[in-house]
């Protein structure tokens, strides 16, 4: 479903609708922003937009989003649930790590926070809940898992995932043209890096 809402997201964009101010794919629905100065009924030019668009055909899903590789640092210091992590599903810190690094991700989705990217593609195995007990704060970079997805928190903000590890990009800058380093549709791959490159990263 997912796969299919961001195809048609791609395809309503493209069509460049003066009276369309944003275009918003979610996990399993698209929302359209429009100018509230707009003359109509919205629902219906929406319906027949959309309508349009399936019956002229939607881009293959090669060809939604970019492929964005990032760059992870899983030492303890940066990854202070990994070790409960590989305990709940039997497999060694090391293997959590090979596999998540071996996943490709598809952003779902952008929520709860700008530039916070919900990620499918995580591998069965690493498929544990939420924490208990939430943390109050989480590390800018931080890069997490819970259920069936990875996210990786852009700013230090409140947050219950189990943290596996810390990327040196900057995920979220409002100052930025583009500023969320994601959008929905894109390809994500993660790149395990030492603590060195990590410190390294940038300069």
């Amino acid at each position: 479903m997912n796969a299919f809402v961001q195809r048609l997201a791609a395809a309503v964009h493209a069509r460049g609708e003066p009276w369309i101010r944003d275009v918003v794919p979610a996990l399993g629905g698209l929302a359209l922003h429009f100018d509230p100065g707009f003359e109509g009924v919205i629902s219906d030019v929406a319906a027949e937009l959309v309508e349009r668009c399936l019956k002229e055909g939607l881009p293959t899903e090669e060809h939604v989003g970019r492929d964005v590789e990032v760059p992870v640092c899983y030492d303890p210091v940066f990854a202070p649930d990994l070790a409960e992590v590989a305990a709940k599903t039997g497999l060694s810190p090391q293997e959590v790590v090979a596999r998540h690094v071996a996943g490709e991700y598809r952003v779902l989705m952008m929520g709860f926070a700008p530039g916070h990217a919900y990620m499918g593609g995580l591998d069965a195995k690493l498929a544990v809940s939420r924490r208990g007990e939430p943390r109050a704060v989480v590390p800018t970079g931080s890069v997490a898992i819970a259920n069936e997805q990875t996210v990786i928190y852009p700013y230090a903000i409140a947050g219950g995932w189990n943290i596996i590890g810390r990327t040196p990009l900057v995920v979220f800058d409002a100052k930025r043209e583009q500023p969320s380093l994601f959008a929905a549709g894109d390809r994500v791959r993660f790149r395990a890096v030492s603590g060195a490159e990590f410190e390294g990263f940038g300069r």
